[in-house]
């Protein structure tokens, strides 16, 4: 079976593989754009194998990159096309999740999504509407989209919210709304503020998401 979307892959340090970590990217990126943090990670993690998927389509305003769906306010889109581009995206990234896990030999207690942006839309879209429950979401500057729609979801693993308070390209304030309608709907939420840091991953808040995974995946384990 072809695989549903291009990735890097990131063996594990030890040569074995006992978790995965699936990266994210945002919009008008790739998947090796975020695919080196699992080198800092891995002296930490060494038996998780990391993942890191471009998204589906060519990006409308950097054709160097991808997006998981229009952003009419970036490209000129409609609302419909943003709609239907997520939709159609959240199925593929759904499903390669699963072949991925399945490729691994990894149960969803094993698997980690950290998404950047607008991966952490799709991450935080995706993730709680798979039925067995992930080991946790980690969102880097995103937003929950659709957070009238969390009656939809089968699953609830704890997820963590970090956001830089100069953010120029997704408001700050996406990550308190995102996490209060998070727990509203039941979801464990961390949240993380970056002092002075702008639209990107801080050594903080990078350094945060690895003593959540480390927590997560150890209860797994046990």
């Amino acid at each position: 079976m072809m695989a549903l979307l291009d990735s890097g892959r990131k063996a594990p340090k030890s040569g074995t593989v006992k978790t995965l970590v699936v990266f994210v990217h945002g919009y008008g990126a790739d998947g090796n754009d975020l695919l080196s943090l699992g080198d800092p990670l891995a002296e930490h993690m060494p038996d998780t194998v990391f993942y890191a998927p471009n998204a589906p389509n060519k990006c409308q305003m950097n054709p160097m990159g991808y997006e998981w769906f229009p952003i009419p306010w970036i490209d000129g889109s409609t609302e419909e096309a943003a709609n239907a581009g997520m939709d159609e995206s959240a199925q593929l990234f759904d499903d390669w999740l699963t072949e991925i896990m399945a490729t691994e030999g990894v149960s969803a207690a094993q698997t980690m999504l950290v998404g950047f942006s607008q991966g952490t839309m799709m991450s935080l879209h995706v993730g709680p509407r798979r039925a067995e429950q992930l080991a946790g979401i980690v969102g880097f500057s995103g937003r929950l989209l659709r957070p009238e729609a969390l009656g939809d979801v089968q699953s609830k693993p704890p997820i963590l919210l970090i956001h830089g308070d100069a953010d120029d390209v997704v408001p700050p304030v996406s990550m308190p709304e995102a996490a209060e309608a998070l727990t509203g709907a039941g979801f464990e939420v961390f949240t993380h503020v970056s002092k002075g840091t702008g639209h990107g991953i801080a050594p903080d808040g990078l350094g945060l998401s690895l003593q959540f995974m480390i927590e997560k995946f150890g209860k797994a384990a046990k």
